[in-house]
């Protein structure tokens, strides 16, 4: 099994955790889809309960797992820098699929909260003029498509407001760059196929943060799944015992089936 960090210059502060099943020919394993998790936490912080936890489901459900530690808090630069970080870590795994044993038309992100904007941002803005300067083919930081865990998508009337703070590291973000945060404003023909979960009484991020994502994806005809579960607080991770915490419950059994509901999803996309 591999379990190694990637760094990914001219980025110090960012890298790519490698939790892979080691290539044995005499295991004829057939080349594996691949999953990039980004954790959550407001870009302040990466949560650990949507970090490895999230991993090793994915890893037993027959994916290569890898977990992206974008830059957060203070190492933000300019307000675009997890943009570029995502980019470079997908180019890099696509370079080197035969190492990890995965198929590299088949690499999915999935995101939680500020991690599934994120994850969200590259699904967006991959074949941007911000991302030609990395590499004049942006096909290289192309997703197959993207799982959004309760996302945080818009900097407008629905935003988590310390999220958009956070990241532009000022209290009071310009127009310019709530317009530019706010991913549902930069939907295009071109943005990756999407599977969004959220719960209705998310208290943090609206729900309505997924329905606009959503809307902007079905009038762009990009291939969306939207589940909207009735009941649970924000941050629920796999919403079981593992990932729960002490201050407050978090093992919702109904809402644990966005996984293999996620998984399935992941089959259809093309």
């Amino acid at each position: 099994m591999f379990i190694k960090s990637i760094p990914l210059p001219p980025f110090e502060d960012a890298s790519l955790d490698v939790i892979c099943i080691t290539d044995d020919t005499g295991l004829n394993h057939l080349p594996r889809p691949a999953v990039v998790i980004f954790p959550g936490g407001g870009y302040k912080y990466l949560s650990v309960r949507e970090a490895e936890p999230v991993a090793i489901q994915f890893l037993a459900a027959g994916f290569a797992t890898f977990i992206m530690r974008y830059s957060v808090g203070e190492n933000i630069k300019v307000g675009t820098t997890p943009i570029p970080e995502t980019a470079l870590a997908i180019r890099y795994l696509k370079e080197n699929a035969a190492e990890f044993n995965l198929d590299p038309d088949r690499i999915f992100l999935c995101g939680f909260s500020a991690g599934g904007h994120a994850a969200a941002s590259l699904g967006v803005y991959w074949n941007s003029d911000l991302l030609r300067k990395f590499d004049k083919d942006t096909t290289k930081f192309r997703p197959t498509g993207m799982i959004l865990s309760y996302p945080v998508i818009t900097g407008g009337d629905f935003a988590h407001k310390n999220s958009v703070k956070t990241y532009f590291n000022t209290e009071e973000p310009t127009q310019e760059q709530i317009d530019f945060f706010s991913l549902e404003l930069h939907v295009t023909k071109d943005t990756v196929p999407t599977f969004l979960w959220h719960t209705a009484t998310d208290g943090t991020v609206p729900v309505k943060n997924s329905l606009m994502f959503a809307n902007a994806l079905l009038e762009n005809e990009i291939p969306v799944e939207l589940h909207i579960y009735p009941d649970g607080p924000h941050g629920l991770s796999l919403a079981s015992e593992e990932t729960s915490i002490q201050k407050e419950k978090l093992n919702i059994p109904h809402v644990q089936s966005w996984l293999p509901l996620a998984i399935e999803w992941t089959k259809g996309v093309k």
